[in-house]
């Protein structure tokens, strides 16, 4: 065979021929077509590129984050609803204004599946402006008709209580109507497009720097009692926050600290706390940013529902934020927003 190898390639050769890398490999000049194909595909496979979750910034190394849509899930935010489960695990929260005076959250998972959320209550007619960019699922217990047709306005696959089946139960070791629950997992199970959403904000690299002052605290003088405060964490790099004078622990004993708050100051069209206003997200208006230790004031603007609201500084650059869960208190025009001196 030898003999019949070099005597072919003697001949290519004195031919001017050429011998290509096919002719070498299968006259076994070069090693097996299987052992090169293997390192082609070890060299392929090694190189992958990072993935990014799209709602928090995160690197997720297990790449789950691209299989799933986002998930909306109407939280009671009351004195009765505590300790609340699973909070700390989203993406994204909305904290809104109902009647009342009272606020109430807007939690949205993507990169996370906590075992429970809740307590799950009712939905609000400025939640569909709320999850227009991202779609997916949304979750609620019920609500009035106004606000229901209002949610069905928009591009979720929506469950209340009735429909999500084994994704929501009662926990009757509370009372009702505080004690509704939803379990992610299951909740997943149904349909829900885009898969994953889309990106709501930028997020800084670990070289770029923050910009606007460094600040210990602020507060967020919600009305009705429901103001809420944070306060910068060095060790975690979060705002540690509070309500109703004492730290915001959930059900699993962890404090409640986001990486990101933005305060948007807003029109409730109808009247702040009244029955059936809205909050209107489409527009410009007023905004602060608080990320990395820092206060950055600036504007918000969203040309439409369909598209996310873009955060700007004084200088017109678009705020970027750390990497993790960001809060967004949707303000009435008129909350004050207060930061300590020193």
């Amino acid at each position: 065979m030898r003999k019949l190898v070099g005597l072919v390639l003697f001949l290519a050769l004195a031919t001017g021929g050429l011998v290509t890398w096919q002719h070498r490999e299968q006259w076994g000049l070069l090693p097996t077509s299987s052992s090169t194909t293997s390192t082609a595909l070890t060299s392929t496979t090694t190189s992958t590129v990072p993935v990014i979750t799209p709602l928090s910034g995160v690197n997720d190394p297990s790449g789950t984050s691209r299989t799933r849509p986002a998930l909306t899930i109407k939280i009671e935010n009351t004195p009765d609803a505590r300790p609340q489960w699973g909070i700390d695990k989203a993406d994204v929260v909305y904290e809104e204004i109902v009647e009342g005076g009272i606020t109430r959250l807007a939690a949205i998972f993507q990169s996370n599946i906590p075992p429970r959320v809740g307590p799950v209550r009712s939905v609000r007619r400025t939640d569909q402006a709320i999850v227009w960019p991202i779609g997916g699922l949304f979750a609620y217990s019920g609500g009035a008709a106004y606000a229901v047709k209002s949610i069905q306005s928009a591009p979720v696959h929506i469950y209340s209580e009735t429909g999500a089946r084994d994704g929501m139960f009662r926990d009757h070791t509370r009372y009702a109507p505080h004690n509704l629950y939803a379990i992610p997992a299951r909740l997943w199970t149904h349909a829900g497009t885009p898969t994953p959403p889309p990106a709501l904000f930028r997020y800084r690299s670990s070289d770029e720097k923050t910009g606007g002052v460094k600040v210990a605290s602020f507060k967020m003088g919600f009305r009705s009692g429901y103001a809420t405060s944070f306060y910068w964490n060095k060790l975690t790099s979060s705002w540690d926050r509070t309500i109703f004078g004492a730290a915001d622990i959930t059900a699993t004993h962890v404090n409640v600290s986001p990486k990101n708050v933005i305060v948007m100051w807003i029109t409730y069209q109808g009247g702040v706390g009244v029955i059936g206003a809205e909050g209107i997200m489409v527009g410009t208006g007023k905004a602060t940013v608080f990320t990395n230790g820092h206060e950055i004031k600036g504007t918000w603007s969203r040309a439409s529902k369909q598209d996310r609201a873009i955060y700007r500084d004084a200088q017109g650059n678009e705020i970027k934020l750390s990497p993790g869960q960001t809060w967004v208190e949707l303000a009435a025009i008129g909350d004050p927003v207060t930061v300590p001196a020193g």
